[in-house]
């Protein structure tokens, strides 16, 4: 279990890469990425919904986008979503009709997380898919890029993003 979340804090250290990204269109600076069962980076994305005005344009789907182009298939049996923060209930479906095996991510997003927060999309029984959900990797982190990004774009002083102070 310990190489396991060393290899998770690994592929969320990239994933931070790629949200850094989004800050040059003044995006939200989520990242993602999508890790092929060998281990292999397959997919990378950050928000550009700013960028493309595309409300799609989330992170997790771009990254799933460019691996389902990579493998030549929508199917990504037995690959790992991995993103800064909690994905949301479109992302959430979308890795799920793409048959991702496993979630990874950094901060929780107790407004609109879908899974585990909000909503739990992976893990519900009356789904055709489910997979696994590790939450809380280089939360800290991951919470305080997206608390920087908000305080300098806002009046009001940034929410919380984890589950010890949740967003109300």
């Amino acid at each position: 279990m310990a190489a396991r979340n060393e290899q998770y804090e690994q592929w969320l250290g990239l994933a931070l890469s790629a949200a850094r990204t989004a800050l040059a269109s003044g995006d939200v600076p989520v990242g993602a990425l999508v890790v092929a069962p060998d281990g292999g980076i397959i997919g990378v994305g950050w928000n550009a919904r700013e960028r493309d005005n595309d409300p799609t344009a989330h992170a997790e789907v771009l990254a799933l986008r460019e691996a389902a182009r990579h493998t030549g298939s929508w199917r990504l049996s037995g690959a790992t979503l991995v993103a800064t923060l909690e994905p949301c209930a479109m992302c959430a479906g979308a890795m799920m009709l793409a048959r991702i095996d496993r979630v990874v991510f950094g901060a929780w997003d107790p407004k609109a997380g879908a899974c585990g927060s909000v909503w739990d999309v992976p893990r519900d029984r009356r789904a055709t898919h489910r997979c696994e959900v590790v939450g809380g990797i280089r939360e800290a982190e991951c919470a305080g890029l997206l608390r920087d990004f908000f305080e300098g774009h806002r009046d009001t002083p940034a929410g919380d993003f984890g589950p010890a102070d949740p967003l109300g």
